[in-house]
């Protein structure tokens, strides 16, 4: 079987040695800050994620832009080179045109490569709800599964990879245009925070509110506790915009109510940090649906 490589971007926001073990190639997004254009790496090693949030939380004007079809051009041909077959596992369409450069690309180089696989695929997910799938289609890979039973399973899997999370200031969705400014006016004041998923388009939608910041992470796991594929058995991911004691709380409810064993928590990257803000706090996990 000819061997083959996933691909990715770095919005899956997946903790930098886990990629390593699982050999991904990553390509890193762009985000400017203050005019200051950075790649953003998996380690980390342009702009550390600490000091990313450190900067929005002092005003930093932050804003991102998506990859182009020329470097994942590059990217593809350098792969193909090592005489190994692509599979790139992109960020959702509904939130960036990330997916669509991948996609194009793909299309067009298979074109110098005729005898070789190149699949791209729109997983409509992000930040490590993305990391997560890609993460069991390594698991696939490491079972022998072929490139394009890989890509199989992630299309048959990922309108059951569950998006919940909650932001801790309502101001930053409406930098981006999430919510109104009355809206967050209000909810600021009354100390009301969102709860939002990501849905089957890939699109992210307000769902409902909660009274206070614990309020709002027990309302996670209530979404969890609704949907979730035998949790006990499953490993969670949960991505934070540096806030790790609510990560220690969120974590905690998971174990006490869920009994979820295997849980791991990296980073919300700055690409999607520069919409979400400092405080975002997202669980992700197998449900019978979004």
């Amino acid at each position: 079987m000819q061997d083959y490589i996933i691909l990715t971007d770095s919005s899956c926001d997946l903790p930098d040695e886990l990629a390593h073990e699982m050999e991904l190639e990553v390509l890193p997004l762009h985000v400017d800050v203050d005019n200051d254009t950075y790649l953003n790496y998996l380690d980390g090693r342009e702009i550390a994620f600490k000091d990313f949030y450190a900067r929005v939380r002092g005003g930093a004007k932050v804003k991102t832009s998506a990859v182009n079809q020329a470097q994942f051009l590059e990217v593809y041909e350098k792969l193909l080179d090592t005489g190994r077959d692509v599979l790139y596992l992109g960020f959702s369409s509904g939130l960036s045109g990330t997916y669509s450069a991948g996609a194009a690309a793909a299309q067009e180089i298979a074109a110098k490569y005729p005898d070789r696989k190149i699949y791209a695929v729109d997983t409509l997910c992000a930040s490590m709800g993305q990391g997560l799938i890609v993460w069991l289609a390594w698991k696939q890979k490491q079972a022998g599964k072929s490139i394009e039973e890989v890509r199989d399973y992630v299309e048959e899997t990922k309108l059951h990879l569950c998006h919940w999370f909650t932001v801790d200031d309502l101001m930053h969705l409406k930098r981006g245009g999430r919510v109104s400014a009355a809206t967050a006016i209000v909810g600021s004041v009354l100390n009301i925070k969102p709860v939002m998923h990501v849905d089957d388009e890939g699109h992210l939608i307000n769902m409902a509110t909660a009274r206070g910041r614990k309020a709002s992470i027990r309302a996670l796991v209530d979404h969890m506790e609704e949907t979730a594929i035998d949790p006990a058995n499953q490993h969670v991911f949960i991505s934070h915009g540096d806030c790790q004691q609510d990560v220690d709380y969120l974590s905690q409810q998971l174990r006490d109510r869920l009994h979820v064993k295997e849980i791991t928590s990296s980073y919300v990257g700055p690409v999607i940090g520069a919409h979400s803000g400092p405080g975002t706090l997202a669980l992700f996990f197998l449900g019978t649906k979004r």
